[in-house]
């Protein structure tokens, strides 16, 4: 969509719930400087599974956006499509830019690999067979990740995009909670990221919309 359409016409509905991996979403949206109106679901009284929300994805999981008619969930498809509807912002490389194919690999990368590589150490399972893991071993993608941060300063180098929006907050989540080793790269790279008035913003707000609902609750 081109930058000069109307601001109006791109106005989002933003599906959220406090403290989830949605926050990601959020941090994007005041990156992007985005119109979005928001619908907060509370996990604490299982919304995300009653049908109307289950309308909206039916596997109850947030984020979800509703553009005009387009609706679209799951995280890597919701930074793709948000960084393309705010081209002005430039947090997405344009088709052509030799850039676009490692930030659409980072932006996968972190569902394909890592969550999986987590999810399997965490439960103290063995990866699958080389031929049938999406990733390769434990080493492979801690080696990985950390290989692309120390040529930093972000994952495209000096360039910030939605990509280090996704990670920043993720690896602070995931390191917070033991699940990944907080290296030096990762460390220096999630604190430059967090410092962005954006990403402070989101999380006032986010810390904002957790009390609300707590004090409901």
């Amino acid at each position: 969509m081109h930058s000069t359409i109307a601001h109006l016409d791109r106005k989002v509905m933003f599906f959220h719930a406090p403290n989830s991996r949605s926050a990601g979403t959020l941090a994007l949206l005041e990156e992007l400087n985005a119109d979005y109106e928001l619908h907060l679901i509370n996990f604490k009284t299982g919304e995300q599974r009653q049908p109307a929300y289950r309308a909206i994805n039916p596997m109850g999981k947030v984020p979800a956006i509703r553009h005009g008619d387009a609706l679209v969930a799951e995280q890597p498809a919701v930074f793709i499509y948000l960084a393309d509807l705010f081209p002005e912002a430039g947090l997405a490389p344009a088709m052509g830019d030799p850039l676009r194919g490692p930030y659409l690999r980072w932006l996968v990368y972190y569902g394909s690999c890592l969550e999986p590589a987590m999810i399997d150490r965490s439960l103290k399972r063995d990866p699958a067979t080389p031929s049938a893991s999406p990733y390769g071993t434990w080493d492979d993608v801690l080696n990985t990740i950390n290989a692309q941060l120390a040529q930093g300063p972000y994952l495209l180098g000096e360039r910030f995009t939605a990509a280090d929006v996704l990670w920043g907050i993720a690896l602070d989540r995931v390191t917070a909670f033991k699940l990944v080793p907080e290296t030096p790269q990762i460390r220096a790279y999630v604190d430059r990221v967090l410092a962005r008035p954006a990403m402070r913003r989101a999380a006032a707000k986010d810390a904002d919309w957790a009390a609300e609902q707590a004090a409901l609750a």
